[in-house]
């Protein structure tokens, strides 16, 4: 793409070790427009501090950090210490930022971007607090952005419990008013996510690049994979959040089924904050099979990730960070 056909995006994150490579991914391909932080992976004063360490480790300071809502809408806030770390992106010894924090809220930044900024697209890989609060705050929100690009959620198991995903668990209240604003939605969730890991041989192929911000990542990925394999048994972190940038990127990596999702939000539930995915029109693979009518059929609202060309997608991301100094 040439810098004129780059889409316009906002990163709303919570950055997060996946977060981090999301940001560095998006800034090498795309037009981002600012990084919006919300609670999540860590407390907001963390997560809006790691998005500025990471733009100054890429070089790339000239993309605004706004910071946004240290609170779900209803519950009580969770954080992700055993897999994240204290600070959400233990690891390397990253210094203190320095590039200022905007002054406006993140909520308002969305706003006002989805005012003065055609076709924008908003990436939000952490919980949906400041998309939701944008979309209850202005009601002509949700229709001038051309679509929310989620990390979150599953079409098959959960991650924090047997049902749900952490993006959405930490904040079900906001997913429900995201899936219901009539934007499109593209969802990539853990049943897509958790097929592409970083390996030990992907973190050494970081760091024969030689390069300081791919060494990094390296150690990041470390870190990240001994926090998540004490969960999954896997050998390495789940690269979540950076494949629903490549969804974007180039489409073709991930492929999507239309499908109606809900979100549980009846605290006490076995399922709260679980994205209950109307799939019965897929086979067992996944693929679509046709409409399903028996009892009455549901109207989609996003399109599901059902599948990942994980070694293309390995592909996209290494070259872009491998790309930084």
């Amino acid at each position: 793409m040439t810098d004129t056909q780059r889409p316009a995006v906002v990163i709303d994150c919570d950055p997060g070790h996946d977060d981090a490579l999301a940001i560095l991914l998006a800034a090498r391909h795309l037009d981002v427009r600012a990084v919006t932080a919300v609670h999540g992976n860590a407390p907001l004063e963390r997560t809006h501090a790691n998005a500025r360490r990471v733009l100054e480790l890429g070089g790339r300071t000239d993309i605004p950090v706004a910071a946004g809502c240290d609170r779900p809408l209803v519950r009580e806030a969770h954080f992700a210490p055993d897999v994240h770390g204290k600070s959400g992106l233990d690891g390397p010894d990253l210094p203190e930022p320095t590039m200022p924090l905007m002054d406006a809220h993140a909520v308002d930044v969305l706003i006002e971007l989805s005012r003065s900024v055609p076709d924008l697209e908003v990436f939000a890989v952490g919980p949906l607090t400041n998309v939701a609060m944008a979309i209850r705050r202005d009601p002509g929100f949700a229709s001038r952005v051309k679509r929310f690009r989620i990390m979150g959620g599953s079409l098959t198991f959960g991650n924090v419990t047997p049902a749900a995903e952490f993006n959405i668990w930490a904040d079900p209240d906001a997913a429900h008013i995201v899936f219901g604003a009539g934007t499109p939605i593209t969802m990539v969730g853990l049943n897509v996510t958790m097929q592409s890991l970083a390996t030990p041989d992907r973190r050494d192929q970081l760091r024969a690049t030689g390069r300081r911000t791919a060494i990094a990542f390296a150690d990041m990925l470390d870190f990240y994979a001994i926090g998540e394999g004490q969960y999954s048994g896997l050998p390495g972190g789940a690269l979540h959040d950076p494949m629903a940038v490549a969804t974007l990127i180039d489409p073709t990596i991930v492929t999507t089924a239309p499908l109606n999702v809900q979100v549980e939000t009846a605290r006490g539930s076995v399922a709260y904050g679980m994205t209950l995915c109307d799939g019965r029109g897929l086979d067992a693979a996944f693929r679509p099979r046709g409409v399903y009518t028996q009892g009455g059929a549901t109207t989609p609202n996003a399109d599901v990730a059902t599948a990942v060309d994980d070694a293309r997608f390995w592909d996209l991301l290494f070259e872009a960070i491998a790309s930084y100094a």
